[in-house]
């Protein structure tokens, strides 16, 4: 058993279709939908966003990003054991086999490690770290692949410009290995399905055909709400594991739903608004794929160093919210 987990690796991927709010507009147009770009960037802090083509599916993505995080930790695909991916437009409707066992197939791992999916949407990729950590402490797996991959376009209503304008397409992707240096310093994991209702897709399939709406739904104001009290307490929670001050963040990778929620977090804790990665506005909501997304653009840039405390939050469907606070 190795005391810590550690990042070894990183990596992303967005398809290649980049969305503009204003081409967006003139797609609801067509429909009779008026918005505009201003409209959107306003309210979400949102200019562009990736769709996947057609024919691309979740794994698709995430085997892109996956292999980039492989390169990035100088790993061959045969060294992981254990594969989680965190969506909520996986592969199959029917939720099996997992979107983690198809990307574990296209890797071509034959090693019979662990696959498995994670579902907690937006907060999706905190609990999947949350969950390798785990499993890494305890001795069960040494290296794990860690996804967050959407296609999150396929289930917008184009009709409803309250929400098809905040989402994206992608994936991202960490390895993450034994060490015995600090790697995951502190997690916390929350729900309270009192709240299920405020962002879902309410439709379930029966006798081969969907019941209710297959659309995503969100109540915008009642998400904001919540999200803005709950981020602030559940990083003050993981800094406190970790005997920690808000001072010695070096970098907020927060989910990236909006510009403002994540602005009023770094605010309250006290970090500088140069210090927070943002990437919403290239990427909109990009679901579980945001958080890992945005760390890998900013380790890539090199904003993001060996040895920097980063802080990794997020809030989803469930409701669900949590934290990861890593060194790298």
């Amino acid at each position: 058993m190795s005391p810590y987990s550690k990042i070894v690796g990183t990596g992303s991927y967005l398809p290649p279709e980049r969305v503009t709010n204003a081409a967006l507009a003139l797609r609801l147009a067509a429909d009779g939908i008026e918005t505009s770009d201003e409209w959107i960037f306003s309210r979400s802090g949102i200019s562009a966003r990736h769709y996947a083509a057609p024919d691309m599916l979740a794994s698709d993505l995430a085997l892109e990003a996956a292999r980039k995080a492989l390169a990035a930790a100088g790993m061959a695909a045969n060294d992981i054991d254990l594969i989680i991916v965190a969506t909520s437009t996986g592969d199959h409707a029917g939720g099996f086999p997992s979107t983690a066992c198809i990307v574990q197939r296209k890797l071509g791992i034959t090693n019979g490690g662990a696959a498995m999916d994670v579902q907690a949407v937006c907060s999706g990729f905190v609990y999947a770290m949350s969950v390798a950590d785990s499993f890494i402490k305890s001795g069960a797996h040494r290296n794990a692949l860690v996804i967050g991959a959407e296609v999150f376009s396929r289930i917008l209503d184009f009709k409803d410009r309250t929400t098809c304008v905040l989402f994206g397409d992608g994936a991202g992707a960490v390895v993450m290995s034994a060490s015995d240096s600090p790697g995951v310093l502190s997690t916390k994991l929350h729900a309270d399905g009192r709240y299920a209702e405020i962002l879902c897709v309410p439709g379930n399939i029966g006798n081969g055909t969907m019941n209710g709406s297959a659309y995503l739904y969100m109540d915008g104001p009642a998400v904001f709400k919540l999200a803005v009290s709950v981020l602030e307490k559940v990083a003050i929670e993981v800094l406190a594991q970790a005997d920690m001050t808000p001072s010695q963040i070096d970098w907020l990778v927060p989910h990236q739903a909006n510009i403002r929620i994540m602005q009023s977090t770094a605010r309250k804790l006290g970090v500088a608004p140069d210090r927070m990665v943002v990437t919403v506005d290239e990427h909109g909501n990009t679901s579980a794929a945001s958080i890992p997304l945005a760390l890998d653009c900013a380790v890539r840039d090199g904003r993001i160093q060996a040895g920097d405390n980063v802080m990794m939050e997020g809030v989803g469907g469930g409701f669900t919210w949590g934290a990861v606070l890593v060194r790298m």
